[in-house]
């Protein structure tokens, strides 16, 4: 008999189609906050005129704007946030850009709650005394404006390099899924292709690693096989024409539903627990990690989930064909990279990449047991 549990997340909403800077405004009235401090890519802050925009949607409401956060969001870069934030007498975080800026804010609530404004006091923050504090909300939630596919708004984890050690670590609590997300098609357009393309497949990686989990749900699969209907025309259509907007909120549907099994606790497997060792230790974007790893997950796990496999190519619109294929073909279509070598990751590094793997927990819940490095590096050579 089908068992388990879904706990939705501690959020109030997702605003799409309308646009942020009207949006924006309403949430920040809505929940009453008087000093909004917003986080912002600085590559969008570059880009177009976004004061303006604040302006319009915080105006004295806005207690400040931070750019700075580097990819992964390294913890000097969230501190630094933090401080800013707490300097500023915030009462309301606004997280505009992509995973790292997103990621970034929901940690830097946790700063702004434990008092820590300084990296080397982020292992606090983590581990046993986080558990334990948990329970307590946080009085200093986020706001999120995506401009990526990466669904780090979704979620109540966030990642965070510790660049001393040179690895990425996980951050979770309740009331680190964003408040509310804002989703609007309009910002996206000044995100740069590749990286709107990548991010895509990073969520089309949320979704086929769910229906493909060894704790899949009722409720993501039916969200992770729309979202891969959604996402494999949508991307396809942007690629074509970047300024399709209806296509670029399809693919921002496609990315919140792809993140349904992540909230509910469906468990991911090694094409993620990979992914986030190239991610911190080797420098790749999440979103071509993603593009590098799935297809190969996917056939070094099919001896093991082949049915599930098959809801993934009916998903994608070819029941008969490899599921592992039809990925392939879509980040080809896409012309991302495809290959560790097309990404710069040195072959000398295969091996530190397949031991630190052993240490995220994604790997114990691969689908096929990953027994110890030399099976994530057999899954390495593959993506070679």
């Amino acid at each position: 008999m089908l068992t388990g549990t879904y706990r939705y997340p501690r959020a109030d909403g997702i605003v799409f189609g309308t646009p942020w800077e009207e949006a924006l405004r309403a949430e920040v009235e809505r929940i009453g906050a008087h000093k909004a401090f917003v986080i912002v890519s600085g590559s969008l802050r570059d880009a177009m005129p976004l004061e303006a925009g604040l302006n319009a949607a915080l105006g004295d409401r806005c207690a400040g704007i931070f750019h700075g956060i580097r990819a992964h969001s390294p913890r000097d870069d969230v501190a630094r946030a933090a401080v800013a934030a707490r300097d500023a007498g915030a009462d309301l975080l606004v997280a505009i850009g992509g995973g790292s800026v997103i990621d970034a804010a929901k940690v830097a609530q946790l700063c702004l709650d434990r008092e820590v404004f300084a990296a080397s006091g982020f292992d606090a923050l983590r581990g046993r005394r986080a558990a334990a504090a948990a329970t307590r909300p946080l009085a200093i939630r986020v706001v999120a404006v995506p401009t990526t596919l990466s669904g780090a708004e979704f979620t109540a984890l966030a990642g965070v390099s510790d660049l001393a050690r040179n690895v990425k670590e996980g951050y979770t609590h309740p009331d680190l899924a964003p408040r509310a997300v804002i989703l609007d098609p309009r910002i996206t357009v000044h995100t740069p292709a590749e990286l709107w393309l990548s991010t895509g497949i990073r969520a089309v990686d949320h979704a086929v690693e769910d229906l493909c989990s060894i704790n899949s749900q009722p409720l993501a699969d039916a969200a992770s096989i729309h979202a891969l209907k959604l996402l494999s025309a949508a991307l396809r259509r942007t690629k074509k024409k970047s300024g399709d907007l209806d296509a670029r909120l399809d693919s921002m549907i496609g990315a919140w539903l792809s993140l349904i099994g992540t909230q509910g606790g469906v468990q991911k497997g090694a094409s993620h627990a990979i992914g986030h060792v190239l991610g911190g230790s080797a420098g790749v974007p999440h979103g071509l990690t993603s593009c590098v790893m799935l297809p190969h997950v996917l056939r070094w796990n099919k001896s093991v989930n082949a049915e599930r496999q098959k809801l993934v190519s009916a998903a994608l619109g070819e029941p008969g064909a490899e599921a592992a294929d039809l990925v392939a073909r879509l980040i080809a279509d896409l012309g991302l990279p495809h290959t560790l070598r097309a990404v710069k990751v040195p072959r000398k590094q295969l091996r530190e990449i397949a031991e630190l793997t052993m240490h995220d927990p994604w790997t114990a819940t691969n689908p096929r047991k990953v027994a110890g490095p030399d099976d994530v590096l057999q899954i390495l050579e593959m993506a070679w």
